[in-house]
């Protein structure tokens, strides 16, 4: 078959301000590693993987309508970093820049043009990495995570690689934020160690589905600007080398199969879940934001302002993409938004494949939990809806409509090989 990948480089200028924690109110003062879109080919399907918090579902739907693949056989990722700039228009920070955001999809589709571009005869291989022991379920103690270190590589005919993917399900929020450097936080420390031990291959990496899961850090234990010893490039790194280690022992098998991919739109209700009415909530916001220190003002103060706008907005119903691609043999599930490790595993089933499962993909709306989580509460139940700029949170029963709909879609592809 034939297969490309490609890297491009959509780094901002210093001076934009960043998105994935509220309490950071001051812009970027420059960068520590470049932020990539980073793309891979294989016959008429791509994947392209943007180092920022998320990219609304608009951008994706323009990105893909641009490149030279069909619409429906490319997917758009985030990284899902804290490290970036506010890239969604509305969401994650209101402070974004179109000029930044038109330079971010132009990236995205240079990134799968040029894969497309690169295309050569391949082979590919697939195996399991073991789990490396960085990632964390970050609402419940020995909750559930998912341990897979899927590996997919491709290499030339010609004896040169082409393109390694991997991915792991942790939240990349090692650095935290008093960090105001733009950085792809571990991933891009992965995608170095693997790009070293085998020079020329482009790496790629997924973070899986990670609402829950992170390397130990609560949300909630973000809402600060002081730096930490456990929340810094060191130990990005270690974190990051530890799952390339994984990717890089896993034992492959070759892949011999066709190309092909299913896609399905899902409609997801909001519900709202805040039991009081919104002007009171506002002023008893506003008075906490009176009384706290600046990191924990700032978010009330972004409530509150949620409150007066966002959340009078009708709550009509969101609209998502979920598309299942495989790749000779080895399957990957995408859908949108920050879904949980119990989701991954209910898609993979126990079938013998390795089996991508990602979130973040073609949209990133919040937080989409399992039902099962509603009763616990916490942040990305109750909370995070407001800084997504969403006028209330998931109705219970979305994360399974994905599930379900990326399920039919794999069955539907098993049907259709041979």
């Amino acid at each position: 078959m034939l297969a490309g990948a490609a890297i491009v480089d959509i780094t901002p200028p210093a001076g934009l301000m960043m998105s994935g924690y509220a309490a950071r109110t001051q812009p970027a003062i420059g960068s520590h590693d470049p932020l990539t879109a980073r793309a891979i080919a294989v016959g008429d399907t791509a994947i392209v993987v943007a180092d920022v918090i998320g990219l609304h579902e608009d951008s994706c739907a323009r990105i893909r309508s641009r490149c030279v693949l069909p619409d429906d056989r490319v997917v758009v990722i985030a990284t899902h970093t804290h490290g970036g700039p506010v890239s969604m228009a509305g969401r994650g920070g209101t402070s974004f820049d179109a000029a930044y955001l038109a330079h971010l999809e132009d990236g995205c589709v240079e990134a799968i043009n040029r894969a497309v571009a690169e295309q050569r005869a391949a082979t590919l291989s697939a195996g399991l990495g073991d789990n490396p022991g960085v990632a964390f379920n970050r609402r419940h103690d020995d909750g559930v995570t998912d341990p897979t270190v899927p590996v997919l590589r491709i290499d030339g005919i010609d004896g040169r690689p082409i393109a390694i993917l991997t991915a792991h399900a942790c939240h990349p929020v090692v650095l935290a934020a008093y960090n105001r450097q733009y950085t792809a936080d571990f991933p891009h420390y992965v995608r170095e160690a693997l790009e070293l031990a085998d020079p020329g291959i482009v790496a790629v990496f997924l973070t899986g589905c990670a609402g829950d899961i992170s390397t130990g850090h609560s949300p909630h234990s973000s809402i600060s600007t002081v730096a930490t010893a456990d929340r810094t490039y060191a130990e990005a790194e270690r974190l990051g080398s530890k799952i390339a280690a994984s990717a890089l022992a896993a034992k492959l098998h070759r892949l011999d199969g066709e190309v092909t991919a299913m896609a399905r739109s899902v409609a997801l209700d909001f519900e709202r879940n805040e039991t009081m009415p919104l002007p009171v909530l506002a002023a008893e916001w506003r008075a906490k934001a009176a009384e706290s220190d600046p990191a924990w003002a700032t978010l009330y103060d972004c409530w509150a302002d949620w409150a007066g706008t966002i959340a009078l907005h009708p709550l009509k119903p969101w609209t998502g993409k979920v598309t299942v691609l495989d790749w000779a043999g080895a399957r990957l599930s995408f859908t949108p938004g920050e879904m949980f490790a119990q989701s991954a595993l209910n898609v993979r089933g126990d079938a013998a494949r390795v089996h991508f499962v990602n979130g973040l993909a073609d949209g990133v709306p919040g937080y989409i939990p399992p039902e099962t989580e509603y009763r616990f509460g916490g942040y990305e139940v109750l909370e995070a809806h407001r800084y997504y700029g969403l006028p209330a949170a998931f109705a219970p029963g979305s994360a399974e409509r994905l599930e379900a709909a990326a399920i039919e879609l794999n069955a539907g592809l098993d049907r259709a090989l041979p």
